[in-house]
């Protein structure tokens, strides 16, 4: 089932997501869900309070991507109760992110290269790893969501200042969007 995209304003974006154990009621399901809504929505990762849970499940397919990083063909995996435990900050990138949670809005973010992440896998069997490159944006970016964070967090205060109107005609439902979303209601 198609689910639909919480919107920027909305307050379970702003929660730090909980951990979950392998009897949460219709994980397979939900994770499914998650699949299919992320495939509708042509993005790339997708976190479970952007789907208005607080939980720590989220979702990456890079292989929409292996045409131009090859080293991503069949990349799809799920992340539950994910956190990164160290971010390696001597090396660092600044590129430009967008965000399903936020329409039309793409900033330049600047972020660490190497990041040392833990979570389990749908089998709930713990891995925990060193991640570089664009998986670690990505990474970054979705676990941001566990947090209650955004990526328009990271930008500069005179960034944030200038897309101002933008952020609040997301809050006041004034986007459009081509996929199903669930913007605040007043």
């Amino acid at each position: 089932m198609i689910l639909p995209i919480y919107i920027y304003g909305q307050p379970v974006l702003r929660k730090v997501a909980e951990d979950i154990t392998p009897d949460y009621p219709d994980l397979k399901q939900l994770i499914s869900d998650m699949w299919e809504t992320l495939a509708e929505s042509e993005g790339i990762g997708l976190a479970a309070p952007q789907i208005g849970k607080a939980i720590r499940v989220v979702v990456i397919d890079l292989d929409v991507l292996s045409d131009d990083l090859p080293e991503y063909k069949g990349f799809k995996r799920v992340f539950i109760n994910a956190h990164i435990l160290e971010t390696d900050d001597s090396n660092t990138d600044s590129s430009e992110e967008g965000c399903l949670s936020l329409p039309a809005i793409h900033e330049k973010v600047k972020r660490p290269t190497r990041i040392h992440v833990k979570w389990v896998d749908e089998d709930f069997l713990e891995h925990e790893e060193w991640v570089e490159g664009y998986l670690a944006r990505v990474m970054q970016h979705e676990f941001d969501h566990l947090e209650g964070h955004m990526f328009i967090d990271h930008i500069s205060p005179l960034r944030r200042q200038l897309i101002g109107s933008k952020l609040k005609a997301l809050t006041q439902g004034r986007y459009r969007c081509a996929y199903k979303t669930k913007p605040v209601r007043k």
